[in-house]
């Protein structure tokens, strides 16, 4: 287990054990309340490092998504997929491209 991870749920397991000790210890009273504030407070220290991982783990989806978008700009297909050879692109009957309104511009204007 790295260092990391000691922190981050060790921290909240310890609290919630140190409540669960206070009780058996004291039952009533100081007991009680120690009880409830050990383990209110491990339950907060796990369930906040859980919502971060789940923010960070979105942080890295949008990175794959990120990429994927780039590397579909860059090669016109996705990463998962097969980039078939020899692909032509085929336009609609009276369909004009940029370059092909430029040229007729060009033979036009000389």
């Amino acid at each position: 287990m790295s260092g990391m991870a000691v922190v981050r749920y060790g921290l909240g397991g310890v609290m919630i054990v140190g409540g669960v000790v206070i009780i058996i210890l004291n039952p009533g009273g100081l007991g009680v309340d120690g009880f409830a504030m050990a383990v209110g407070g491990g339950l907060a220290v796990l369930m906040i490092n859980f919502l971060f991982r789940l923010g960070a783990s979105g942080d890295l989806e949008r990175q794959r998504e990120e990429d994927a978008r780039t590397y579909f700009d860059e090669h016109g297909v996705w990463p998962d997929e097969e980039e078939k050879k020899g692909r032509k692109w085929t336009l609609p009957a009276g369909v004009v491209t940029y370059e092909q309104e430029q040229r007729r511009r060009r033979e036009r204007g000389s």
